[in-house]
């Protein structure tokens, strides 16, 4: 699959497909510590950013999809409206792609919520085909708040063969496990630092990220490939 080990341990230290596919790096990157420095992430593809117009985002060009029915219905209307005419940024990871995932800026966690679906794939052509195809996918969806009080998600999007998203601060996420109804968790005290690892996909998958209007100012663009750990916005 074209794997890079650069960064990880030999291959062939590894005892299964997925305990190569979660592999973790021998060493953290080194990224930017700078509070206005928003990092991406994940190893991914951007297959669309942008301003969300009236609730809208791109799947991909021709195709779009509406931010709060990715969030779901666990959310209050107040807390779905900030990302009106807000930032949205859609990662596609590989299964050549490093699989962990990060935090991209000092956070709390104020809500995660599963949300039982389907396993469509999320490569380019299933985007180009598909409507609504991050909306009908089972996901987990994070609201997180910074500590200047700006709100954003994080929306982790399964995929065909990519049934398992590991959410390390809540053991009790249960992805593809024939669950039935969507699932809340909220948090008071639940803080996490820029570059911590949150858990992973068992095989490649897609990250969206909605920010609120005047959060952030994208310094990345469609078709643009980053890694984990590169500023991909600054924080206004």
């Amino acid at each position: 699959m074209g794997l890079n080990m650069d960064e990880f341990h030999n291959s062939n230290t590894y005892n299964s497909l997925n305990a190569l596919f979660t592999r973790k790096l021998k060493e953290d990157r080194k990224y930017s510590l700078d509070g206005q420095d928003f990092i991406s992430p994940c190893d991914s593809l951007i297959s669309e950013c942008g301003i969300l117009n009236y609730n809208y985002a791109l799947q991909i060009k021709g195709m779009s999809y509406k931010g709060d029915e990715l969030v779901g219905d666990f959310f209050s209307q107040e807390e779905k409206s900030i990302i009106n005419n807000g930032t949205f940024i859609n990662f596609y990871l590989s299964p050549k792609d490093y699989h962990r995932y990060h935090i991209p800026t000092n956070l709390s966690i104020l809500k995660a919520v599963h949300i039982p679906g389907k396993f469509f794939p999320v490569n380019m052509p299933a985007l180009k085909r598909k409507v609504n195809l991050f909306v009908e996918n089972e996901r987990v969806v994070l609201l997180c708040e910074t500590q200047a009080k700006k709100r954003f998600y994080i929306v982790l999007v399964s995929a065909l063969n990519v049934g398992v998203m590991q959410v390390s601060f809540e053991v009790k996420i249960k992805t593809n496990a024939d669950a039935l109804y969507s699932k809340l968790y909220s948090y008071d005290n639940l803080y996490l630092d820029k570059g911590d690892d949150f858990g992973c996909f068992e095989m490649g998958s897609t990250i969206v990220i909605l920010a609120e209007k005047d959060f952030l100012d994208l310094n990345t663009k469609s078709g643009d490939n980053v890694k984990y750990g590169d500023t991909i916005a600054k924080i206004k």
